[in-house]
């Protein structure tokens, strides 16, 4: 299990790489477990999950993002038009 602080944060993003990493939420008990979010992907993931979702070199290809490639992906699903009154 990893243990981590607000002062640690991730230094890029499991999934895409980039190197805008929030902190989102802490442990009531300090030091226990910290919740991630990347600005740029929007993955998030808990300090305490398995390497696999937490280290970029160990994260899966298959699921992996490219920055630069996120303003063409499709939306999914797609947002229906709004209903008349």
């Amino acid at each position: 299990m990893n243990i981590a602080t607000p002062a640690a944060l991730p230094a890029c993003c499991p999934r895409c790489r980039a190197a805008r990493i929030e902190l989102r939420s802490s442990s009531p008990v300090p030091g226990v477990w910290s919740v991630y979010a990347c600005t740029t992907c929007l993955y998030a993931w808990r300090s305490t999950e398995p390497a696999e979702n937490t280290d970029p070199d160990q994260y899966p290809a298959a699921f992996r993002l490219k920055p630069e490639d996120l303003p063409g992906l499709p939306v999914i699903p797609a947002i229906p038009p709004l209903r008349g009154k």
